[in-house]
């Protein structure tokens, strides 16, 4: 397991941006495969998206076009940048990391401990 920490999040209103950050530690290995999920009250985790050590990225259709997941491994942190937020993007968001991609939610090893994204109307 590695060590994750998010900061960045925060109340918005609809349209606005936040940028959501990951510090982790220096572990090449078991962070080849990182990535943000988020879950809203009742409802189950989500993966929104995802990128490899090599930058490779994926994400959930609704956040393509929106959303943009980047990492500099110099510094050890992921990033998710968020843009024209909705009210339905209100969630805690979670960085996650793992050894192996997919990452699904049942399988990864480390986790952080969460922020807060609230978009309002």
């Amino acid at each position: 397991q590695v060590q994750l920490v998010e900061s960045g999040g925060g109340s918005v209103q609809a349209g606005g941006s936040l940028r959501l950050s990951c510090a982790h530690s220096a572990d090449t290995y078991n962070t080849y495969c990182m990535g943000w999920f988020r879950q809203a009250p009742g409802k189950e985790r989500e993966r929104v998206a995802t990128i490899t050590l090599r930058g490779a990225t994926s994400y959930a259709d609704s956040v393509k076009g929106r959303f943009t997941i980047s990492r500099d491994n110099a510094k050890n942190t992921m990033y998710l940048q968020m843009n024209s937020l909705k009210p339905e993007d209100t969630a805690m968001y979670y960085c996650a990391a793992d050894s192996l991609c997919p990452l699904t939610s049942g399988r990864v090893r480390s986790w952080g401990q969460g922020t807060q994204v609230t978009v309002s109307s």
